[in-house]
């Protein structure tokens, strides 16, 4: 409890304020549709743009289900896109490294693309070293999925859906996935996954937006300041796959109880540290799963922009773009060198189809896959 309470300390200060500079007082929300491009088999791709009364902005595409720009504002009432990503669908079909995108049947990792359910050895790809990663080789970061807009009290809404069929990148069962993004009034962006099966099959479904709350204006993401709550992490061998170990953060790197710029320690000579290039882990998110509750703060102290997430989810991997090199080139031209975004992957944690004493993903006929995740953005 005294961990818990100074973790909220930490925020205090933070004051949500509302905008209208360029859209006036009568903005209201609405969700627009528009295209953006075709697949090479003719399937057509759009583009929804939600707006909330307070003129911040999400674009959604149905592609990957991708955050395609998030839209926000700074201290001065200044809006900025703090997402990663692309000015075309021709560059997220060529090369994304996962920017934005819904990620299934499998978020994060399974070491050596391998599972035993029910007594049956089910083998998916192997495109992440000797493991498999977030689905396979065509996983939900690669489908097109329905759309609708929808109306949600909260704020203006889409509704995306998606059939993974049995035996799609070696899953067993059709898993029937729903997925509804709003733009709230209160300036978040919030996720709800759900999912039905006719067969038992592993699920752990997450988003794997990358974000620089600089909107930009700095080129890399080390000097944001993180909070996360979580007392413990999950150690990983040098593949990146979990020990199985619970492990206390207590003095090592992986301490973000207290706000750290994410720079801090990011160079470290720990073991896990440089297993992973940087951080690459999951961090044992404290209080009940199953229950929205605050999982981490970080802010960027020269925009003001405080983003805090909130999930209903065990865990949050926290990635620091380890692996982008200078070869991707987005949004405005800007180049992507190592670690121009972060993220905060909501999730269970990997590999749990290998590890009994995981948190379970295994969904099973009759029951309703759900989570929620929020990305709620003030200023401070």
């Amino acid at each position: 409890m005294k961990r818990t309470s100074r973790f909220l300390t930490a925020l205090a200060g933070v004051m949500m304020i509302v905008f209208m500079a360029g859209c006036g007082r009568k903005a209201v929300p609405s969700v627009q549709k528009s295209s953006f491009g075709r697949m090479t088999d003719g399937s057509a791709v759009d583009l929804y743009t939600l707006k909330n009364k307070n003129c911040v902005e999400a674009k959604i595409t149905n592609y990957g289900g991708i955050v395609v720009s998030l839209t926000v504002p700074d201290r001065k009432g200044t809006f900025g896109d703090v997402v990663l990503g692309f000015d075309s669908l021709s560059s997220y079909v060529a090369n994304n490294p996962f920017f934005g995108c819904l990620v299934g049947r499998y978020g994060n990792r399974i070491a050596k693309g391998k599972f035993k359910l029910d007594g049956v050895e089910y083998k998916l790809a192997i495109n992440n070293g000797p493991n498999h990663l977030h689905g396979g080789l065509k996983g939900f970061d690669k489908a097109v999925w329905n759309a609708e807009p929808v109306t949600e009290k909260e704020g203006s809404a889409v509704k995306l859906s998606y059939l993974s069929k049995d035996g799609e990148e070696g899953y067993p069962g059709n898993l029937a996935v729903t997925v509804v993004y709003t733009l709230t009034d209160s300036n978040a962006l919030k996720i709800d996954y759900s999912a039905t099966t006719d067969k038992p099959t592993p699920c752990n479904l997450t988003n794997h937006t990358y974000f620089n709350l600089s909107a930009g204006t700095t080129s890399d993401i080390l000097g944001t300041e993180l909070t996360v709550n979580a007392d413990r992490m999950t150690p990983v061998d040098k593949t990146l796959i979990p020990t199985g170990e619970l492990k206390s953060v207590e003095g090592t790197p992986f301490d973000f109880r207290k706000p750290v710029k994410i720079g801090a320690r990011i160079g470290d000579k720990d073991e896990q540290v440089q297993f992973g290039g940087g951080y690459d882990h999951n961090f044992v998110l404290n209080g009940e799963a199953g229950t929205l509750r605050l999982a981490a703060v970080a802010s960027d102290s020269a925009s003001g922009r405080v983003m805090e997430v909130f999930t209903t989810e065990p865990g949050v991997q926290f990635y620091t773009g380890n692996f982008l090199d200078g070869s991707i080139t987005g949004k405005n031209g800007i180049v992507y060198n190592k670690r121009s975004g972060f993220c905060l992957e909501t999730q269970h944690f990997p590999d749990s189809p290998n590890h009994q004493d995981f948190p379970s993903t295994i969904l099973k006929p009759g029951e309703t896959y759900q989570t929620t995740t929020v990305y709620k953005f003030t200023v401070k």
